[in-house]
């Protein structure tokens, strides 16, 4: 699995986990959840940011 996979499988885990919090009332889980979306979307910022670096590396011959 790779690393994008684990972005998209903890946001998809954690939007699962809100949608069960607000549907059984329990809003400490769904508080949780948000916050657990919220660093998906982080990793995956973090991982394009990664990407379009690479990508700039390959098309000007940098290494790094």
């Amino acid at each position: 699995m790779g690393f994008m996979d684990k972005w998209k499988m903890r946001e998809l885990k954690a939007r699962a986990k809100r949608r069960l919090g607000a549907g059984t009332g329990n809003r400490t889980m769904a508080a949780e959840a948000r916050t657990e979306e919220a660093e998906a979307r982080l990793l995956r910022t973090q991982d394009q940011i990664k990407e379009t670096a690479n990508e700039i590396r390959r098309e000007y011959g940098v290494r790094h």
